[in-house]
């Protein structure tokens, strides 16, 4: 029996009848799985990505099969999760700068080689970190949330994570893109590969998205994500309510506005605040 095939007939058995220690040691050869990038959450499917839903059912069946226990002597750094959400293990031998000051991995998410992380950050179970990512401080990346090469977590920025519903897509960030200070990224939004999201912009499922060069409003369709373009630069901005209460006290509502796109040979930084000088001056 497949790996796959293990993990969906153990989540559907009743849990009174499961053999817990069985379904504890399935856990772990998963969890061994998600940390070496063989198992993924979700993956690449041509132009586009697919959501591996056993993956999600196997997370959560490692948080249904255990009880809570303490972790370290007791002392005012000691915690208390399940017993199958340990922390991920390191050797020097990974190439991976974890900064000390508070940095939390669980076991059961793949990091690639070269990834820094400034603390205190936070990478739940199930994400994927490609190589030479920078994780900065207070940022945080969510259960099952794909993260490509070369990509740039600034301060403070959230990168939601999902487990449920089951076919529901985490938030994915392609390769070589720019995730600016203080921004959010939710609800299976797809940010494409070099594309540039501004300081404070917040990508969720229900936020319609404008783009100024092509005159096209981007939003999530049915059970299509929202998909920022590839190369887009992305900047918060407003757009009026039309309605009379609204104009009467001059209201907007908030609205990210994609004002020009990156080519090959633009640095991400640069082409960021050229668009904030052409569009705020």
């Amino acid at each position: 029996m497949t790996l796959k095939e293990s993990i969906e007939r153990a989540y559907d058995t009743p849990l009174e009848q499961l053999n817990k220690d069985e379904a504890k040691k399935l856990i772990q050869d998963f969890k061994h799985e998600l940390n070496t990038g063989a198992v993924r959450s979700a993956e690449p499917s041509g132009n586009t990505w697919k959501v591996n839903t056993w993956v999600k059912k196997g997370i959560l069946l490692a948080f249904r099969i255990a009880r809570v226990t303490p972790y370290g002597s007791p002392s005012p750094m000691q915690y208390f999760d399940k017993e199958t959400m340990t922390l991920k293990q390191f050797t020097a031998g990974d190439n991976v700068r974890i900064v000390p000051g508070g940095n939390a991995i669980r076991d059961g998410v793949f990091i690639g080689q070269g990834v820094v992380m400034m603390p205190p950050s936070y990478i739940n179970i199930g994400a994927y970190v490609g190589e030479h990512t920078m994780v900065d401080s207070h940022a945080l990346i969510g259960s099952c949330a794909q993260v490509g090469k070369h990509v740039h977590v600034s301060a403070a920025a959230q990168i939601g994570g999902v487990l449920e519903p089951i076919g529901s897509m985490p938030v994915i960030i392609e390769d070589d893109v720019m995730i600016g200070g203080n921004s959010g990224i939710y609800e299976g939004a797809i940010v494409k590969r070099r594309a540039v999201i501004g300081a404070g912009v917040i990508l969720t499922g229900s936020t319609p998205v404008y783009d100024l060069v092509n005159e096209k409003i981007y939003r999530r369709s049915g059970n299509e994500s929202l998909c920022i373009p590839e190369g887009a630069v992305v900047i918060p901005g407003s757009r009026g309510i039309n309605n009379p209460f609204a104009k009467q006290h001059q209201l907007s509502v908030y609205t990210p506005l994609i004002v020009k796109y990156r080519d090959e040979k633009t640095d991400a930084a640069t082409v960021l605040e050229q668009s904030l000088r052409e569009h705020l001056s």
